[in-house]
């Protein structure tokens, strides 16, 4: 399970490089970032993807809260999220360290240290992310497509514990919500629901 949770670290931040050509049309990246989303939040969700030079910009100003970060065409797959506008310096902050070739372990460290510094800026309040998955054969880049993705979700409650929560450190089964990372600046909820 700590297996899964490290490649939806990378998923979130990671960079690629690859040629011309490969990204999707805008509307393909939209179409399918905002499958993270709540369903009556979608068509007003600000949307970042990829341009031909691989590089993350902005495909649509939204209107709510909710940001959506189109899936990296350099991995296989699909991985789309949708969080509140509140947690884009955090992500962003993630996205700068992994292009400059951090590793998960040097990222958390960096942002645990500028959090507590001031320098970065974490939601006083709860926040949410939202992320959906999908397997190679189950995702059409060209159209958006997707079939039978997967959507998890993780709440970010910044130095939040167990004992100040009540929340267990793993889950006993899915989709029992569980802490990770407590007492850092990465504390976050995680709910994973069954796969059936």
């Amino acid at each position: 399970m700590k297996k899964i949770f490290t490649f939806l670290s990378f998923s979130l931040i990671a960079f690629g490089s690859f040629a011309q050509g490969q990204v999707p049309s805008p509307e393909s990246q939209i179409k399918a970032a905002v499958l993270a989303a709540p369903a009556e939040k979608r068509d007003s969700a600000t949307v970042y993807g990829y341009n031909q030079q691989g590089k993350v910009v902005e495909l649509r100003k939204g209107t709510n809260e909710l940001v959506c970060l189109a899936d990296d065409p350099a991995q296989e797959g699909l991985s789309v999220s949708c969080y509140h506008k509140e947690l884009e310096p955090f992500m962003a902050r993630g996205r700068e360290l992994r292009k400059a070739g951090k590793s998960a372990k040097e990222i958390f460290d960096t942002r645990e240290e500028e959090v507590k510094s001031g320098k970065l800026r974490m939601p006083k309040q709860p926040s949410t992310l939202f992320v959906y998955t999908a397997s190679a054969d189950e995702f059409n880049a060209a159209t958006g497509d997707v079939k039978n993705g997967y959507l998890r979700y993780v709440v970010y409650i910044p130095y939040a514990t167990s004992e100040s929560t009540g929340l267990p450190l793993k889950p006993d089964a899915p989709p029992m919500p569980w802490i990770m990372h407590p007492g850092t600046h990465g504390a976050h909820i995680m709910i994973n629901p069954s796969r059936d």
